[in-house]
């Protein structure tokens, strides 16, 4: 099984919209990305996202591509400071491949969680949009396979 982990795109920033909504600058990086990944024949089977509105939105983005016809969802425990324990036994009980869009520092800990059993390493770094795949061994650990930024997709 492979468990994605995105960061959402670039938001507007809160003075300017309060929500913090994708900027069109984060839709471009979330297009992009969503892009590369169909390009590599990427299929997943459920995106989640923190419920935050720019999270939201590169859920849908991503779906578009990724994940036609399945709906996304939220979840609770992705929001930036929410602690990943929970998040972490949750997807070791999936078995079909799986989004989660959400934050930093969440995103960073739970890579963090997952890989090494603790979440204050600082093993993956999530600029806007990036993306993180795992994949569960058969002994249930968790394994880095590989990891993708907007800017690196545009360039392959």
């Amino acid at each position: 099984m492979k468990l994605y982990l995105v960061r959402h795109g670039e938001a507007e920033p809160k003075e300017l919209n309060p929500d913090c909504p994708l900027s069109g600058r984060g839709r471009k990086e979330a297009e992009t990305v969503a892009r590369f990944l169909g390009d590599c024949g990427v299929r997943i089977a459920r995106i989640n996202h923190s419920g935050k509105t720019r999270a939201a939105q590169t859920a849908r983005i991503m779906a578009g591509v990724v994940a036609p016809g399945q709906e996304i969802e939220r979840m609770e425990g992705l929001r930036p400071m929410d602690p990943v324990r929970g998040v972490a036994d949750l997807v070791g009980r999936l078995s079909k491949d799986t989004m989660l869009v959400g934050h930093m520092p969440f995103m960073s800990k739970l890579a963090s969680e997952l890989v090494t059993g603790g979440d204050t390493w600082d093993i993956v770094m999530f600029d806007t949009c990036s993306l993180v795949c795992l994949e569960r061994t058969e002994s249930g650990g968790w394994i880095i396979l590989w990891a993708i930024n907007p800017r690196m997709s545009q360039n392959m």
